[in-house]
């Protein structure tokens, strides 16, 4: 359950809104509307009064965040929105502060791009949605409000805790994502290091439990841990270091050795995810402890309190930047693990040895993939199954969903299928190709496949070419053309003499044709040249660039010929 999405409530005139015959009055009596939220930074709300059964699941305690701080916290939700002006449940509620609260992506968008819900004392006026419909009035005040407010900068403090917090919430979380089997098979590969990280783990997580149960970090807790700092950066700087190498040797590799990496190195792979995992968990909460403790210091010295902010900002950073790192190592580890898993069934494999290479392949796959799902997930949402496009060129019949699985893991995030072609692979229509064509088509007969194809996969931002008997094997292509590189594409109306319909694809370096057997249906074709189509262009400084070319020519021939006549003339001839 989620506050109502603003376009739900702000969106709709007064008399239509499920608030607008709210009986709350000034005194602010009605006990409907007991539930304040306050966003006290970006994308994070101070829940206070009465919370929903409803909010309780994502509801977040405040953790290591000291009880002083939670009261000067109240103080400054009892001054947003003029809440003095407000008596009864509402005044209460700002008294009574109860959790945390992570505002949705999609909410806080549409706040910040000025979508705004109805307005009253002050706060916006808001719903906790449920089956039945609305369950529960509640109020927003946004950040905007907090900012303004007069002690604003003297809690500025007390809410760099609150950010440690949901950091450490944030990976707290991450880490109890299922990994056991990584946990199982992985820990033997660098048992040391293993050992030596989980003890620190644990002597830092014990330490954020009793700050968390005694609401504070006084000096002998903080003692326990005080030592740890130089280990913990080694570790972190240890997994942090491991990630780069494997993202950097991921980037820069072609298609088929970055797959090899991948799969050769899978193991260790998911090992320095979760050990970097584990790292910064335990650094967030080592710093997470000693912004308390520089806290409880700056009640007396101005100067602590401004260094548990220091500390808040330093971390977000460091955190922000770690998790981006292990996001796209993650992503890449299990896009390819996914592909290894679509690739077709072994026994299509005509060789014994591929066969048992690529059953291995699938097994490790498996046991991976169900080790580190979860974290991927948590991290990034799954990319979606591809719709089946509504332009399908190709021969019948075809089974277009074994190119949609692979291909779903080849995309870029938010890129969009648009059209499919299979024309048939080019040759030089001589005999000896004949024969080759022939021979190959009986292998692949034999074999119980079919023909060698070209795959081509139009989307919103790309045009992706591979042989469809080895996309469908190692998922490979070879050949990427962006879109903005297309400059002009020819349908002819009549199939050539060999009876083929072509479409010729012209682009900024090459010439491309496609041949298509004139059995294929001719308004997807005619539907896959319009698609392509559309991105015709030529950049204007590429026009400019033949334009100065050709005057270059013009001058140039115009030079020659000034020079032959004066070597004319002064020969004399």
């Amino acid at each position: 359950m989620e506050i109502a999405e603003p376009e739900e409530n702000g969106r709709r005139d007064a008399a239509n809104s499920p608030v607008a015959n709210d009986s709350t009055s000034d005194s602010g009596t009605d006990s409907t509307t007991s539930t304040v939220l306050v966003e006290v930074l970006p994308g994070v709300a101070v829940v206070a009064g009465e919370v929903p059964p409803e909010l309780k699941p994502d509801l977040i305690d405040f953790g290591i965040v000291p009880a002083a701080d939670r009261k000067q916290i109240s103080a400054i939700l009892a001054s947003v929105g003029n809440a003095a002006t407000v008596a009864g449940n509402l005044g209460n509620a700002f008294a009574s502060v109860q959790g945390l609260y992570r505002i949705g992506d999609t909410a806080h968008a549409l706040l910040k791009s000025g979508a705004t819900l109805a307005v009253k004392d002050g706060g916006n006026l808001g719903a906790v949605m449920g089956p039945g419909g609305i369950l529960h009035q509640a109020r927003f005040y946004p950040v905007t409000a907090v900012s303004k407010a007069p002690i604003a900068a003297s809690v500025g403090p007390a809410l760099a805790m609150v950010a440690l917090q949901m950091m450490l919430n944030e990976v707290s979380g991450l880490v109890r994502t299922n990994l056991a089997v990584t946990n199982q098979v992985l820990t033997a590969i660098r048992k040391d290091q293993w050992a030596e990280l989980t003890g620190l783990v644990a002597a830092v997580d014990r330490a954020v439990d009793q700050a968390r149960e005694i609401e504070s970090a006084p000096t002998s807790l903080w003692e326990d841990v005080a030592g740890s700092g130089a280990l913990l950066r080694k570790q972190l700087a240890l997994y942090q270091g491991n990630v780069l190498d494997h993202v950097k040797r991921i980037d820069r590799a072609d298609a088929r050795s970055h797959r090899e990496y991948l799969q050769t190195n899978a193991e260790v792979i998911a090992f320095d995810v979760y050990g970097l995992l584990s790292s910064l968990n335990a650094w967030t909460g080592y710093r997470a402890l000693r912004a308390a403790r520089a806290r409880a210091a700056g009640r007396e010295d101005a100067a602590e309190a401004q260094y548990a902010e220091v500390i808040a900002r330093d971390t977000r950073v460091e955190f922000d930047s770690t998790l981006a790192e292990m996001r796209s190592l993650v992503d890449a580890l299990v896009r390819e693990l996914r592909i290894t898993a679509e690739l077709r069934d072994p026994d299509a494999w005509l060789l014994s040895g591929k066969r048992k290479d690529v059953k291995a392949a699938r097994e490790i796959s498996a046991r991976l993939l169900e080790a580190i799902e979860p974290l991927a997930d948590s991290l990034q949402p799954p990319v979606p199954p591809l719709e089946v496009p509504d332009v399908i060129c190709g021969p019948e019949p075809l089974d277009s969903e074994p190119y949609l699985r692979i291909l779903r893991w080849l995309f870029d995030d938010g890129e969009t299928l648009r059209a499919l072609g299979f024309p048939e692979q080019l040759d030089d229509d001589g005999p000896i190709s004949a024969l080759v064509g022939g021979a190959i088509g009986m292998l692949a007969a034999a074999m119980d496949k079919t023909a060698d194809r070209t795959l081509v996969a139009v989307t919103d931002r790309r045009i992706i070419l591979a042989t469809t008997n080895t996309f469908l094997e190692q998922a490979e292509i070879y050949q990427d053309i962006p879109i903005d590189q297309v400059r002009y594409v020819r349908a002819p109306t009549t199939p050539g003499s060999d009876s083929h319909a072509v479409i010729d694809l012209i682009t900024r370096d090459e010439n491309i044709r496609w041949r298509f057997h004139a059995d294929v249906d001719s308004a997807q074709m005619a539907a896959l040249a319009a698609v392509l189509s559309e991105s015709m262009t030529i950049p204007d400084a590429e026009r400019d660039e033949l334009q100065r070319r050709r005057y270059a020519s013009i001058e140039t021939g115009e030079k020659s010929e000034s020079a032959g006549t004066r070597s004319t003339e002064s020969t004399g001839i």
